[in-house]
């Protein structure tokens, strides 16, 4: 059941505490209650569950996860001028928010979370991709979390859910398909946030999988696929070269024609080639 919120409009806590957004942050608030409730709803039924988010600002998505059902919020923010506007929210969802202050990239979250776990964030553009990595990449599985509910820009989005043979294909869309579920479930313009960025936006979510769908270790396959689609133009003989000097009998083991190029090649395919080294 849905809990009331009836805290001040976002406009109005962000002009109380003077919370204009930087871009050095990758802030970028969205303002609007009802898209941010309905953000919180793309993360499925979060009663009885804990979730994580990161970079929340002004408390946005945080009141709509709260009022959506969640047993608890952990909030991680780097920006402390945002800390009075979330001190209101916790006081209005007694020992249901908890905030720590610092970078998402260096904090464990674990301490401070009970299973099930699902995460949801507005996340700051410029660690968005590299927090979802290593949410994709850990060495055991499954992971701490059921879900990942972001926002990224759209053509960061467009990337996960990327198939063989398109441009958007990469890295993302490898990781995030061997070990979940992902699909773009919102889009979003940019006159939606504030200040408007350049770009659009989009909300994925991702359900883990019991297990990934190919056996294969997940820093070798992280390694693998980065250093294939860093020159992804190249045919794999050449653009793996780095990886070591007989990469044609790895890619031949694996029963990939050495001509090919990474776009070309299946989530399969790359797991085979990932086993082929050694841990």
């Amino acid at each position: 059941m849905n809990s009331i919120d009836t805290l001040p409009p976002l406009r109005d806590v962000i002009a109380t505490h003077e919370l204009s957004a930087r871009k050095s942050l990758g802030q970028n608030f969205l303002l609007d209650l009802n898209l941010t409730a309905k953000i919180a709803r793309q993360a499925g039924d979060l009663t009885g569950c804990d979730v994580l988010e990161i970079g929340p600002g002004p408390g946005g998505l945080t009141r709509g996860l709260l009022s959506e059902g969640a047993r608890r919020v952990l909030a991680i923010e780097k920006d402390p001028r945002c800390l009075p506007a979330l001190d209101e929210i916790a006081a209005a969802y007694p020992d249901r928010l908890k905030v720590i202050v610092g970078d998402a990239l260096e904090i464990d979250p674990l301490a401070h979370l009970t299973a099930p776990i699902r995460v949801a964030a507005n996340l700051p553009y410029n660690v968005g991709t590299e927090l979802l990595v290593r949410w994709l990449t850990p060495p055991e599985w499954p992971p701490f979390w059921e879900s990942l509910t972001l926002m990224f820009q759209r053509e960061v989005a467009e990337r996960i859910v990327a198939t063989p043979g398109s441009k958007a294909y990469g890295r993302l869309a490898l990781l995030a398909q061997w070990r979940a579920e992902p699909r773009i479930v919102m889009h979003l313009p940019p006159e939606a946030f504030t200040p408007p960025p350049k770009v659009s936006s989009a909300v994925v979510h991702l359900t883990a999988l019991a297990e990934p769908r190919f056996p294969a270790d997940p820093a070798i396959l992280n390694r693998v696929v980065a250093t294939a689609f860093n020159q992804r133009r190249k045919m794999l003989r050449s653009a793996l070269k780095s990886m070591t000097p007989d990469i044609e009998d790895h890619l031949n083991a694996a029963g990939i024609k050495p001509t090919e190029r990474a776009e070309q090649v299946s989530l399969e395919a790359f797991c085979a080639l990932a086993r082929t080294f050694k841990p």
